[in-house]
């Protein structure tokens, strides 16, 4: 189930890990910012709870993608502090978990990471694993509709048996 407005998700809760944002960006692309197109803040470091409040996670989240070895901000102390790329990792992850994605799966995608290389074989991999994830998610929407109408059909079925026992009295 999608999450509200306002209210943040948490890690591991169900395997889609809803956001309240959606993007037409292709997953694939790093981002400067949470919104894509980048700021004069770009280089800036972030708080936790500037992060939070950018991305509208819980600090948990962060900790958690963090635990993972998916994010890996700076430390001073005990605070943290996300610079750029931990933006754009963190864009990635809530993306590929938005789509679905296991978080190895995105954790292998982030490691192939290369810009020396332009990123193709990270674009190559990613375009593979969103092929097969949709390929999955179209199989799962045939069977939720075949499921939906076997159940409108058995309470027709139910009602008019209903209807029958009701007036047959």
């Amino acid at each position: 189930m999608p999450a509200r407005p306002g209210k943040r998700a948490e890690p591991g809760a169900d395997a889609t890990f809803p956001l309240t944002r959606t993007s037409t960006r292709p997953i694939f692309r790093l981002v400067n910012e949470p919104d894509g197109r980048g700021s004069a803040m770009s280089d800036d470091l972030l708080t936790i709870r500037q992060m939070c409040d950018a991305f509208e996670v819980t600090p948990r989240t962060l900790r958690f993608y963090e635990a993972r070895e998916l994010l890996f901000p700076q430390r001073r102390g005990q605070h943290r502090l996300y610079g750029r790329s931990d933006r754009a990792r963190l864009t990635l992850i809530l993306r590929g978990k938005r789509f679905g994605f296991s978080l190895e799966q995105i954790r292998q995608l982030l490691e192939l990471y290369d810009p020396a290389e332009r990123n193709i074989t990270q674009t190559e991999a990613t375009l593979a694993t969103a092929r097969d994830r949709l390929a999955d998610m179209e199989r799962q929407h045939r069977e939720l509709g075949e499921a939906i109408a076997e159940l409108r059909q058995q309470i027709a079925e139910g009602e008019a048996s209903l209807q029958n026992l009701k007036s047959d009295a």
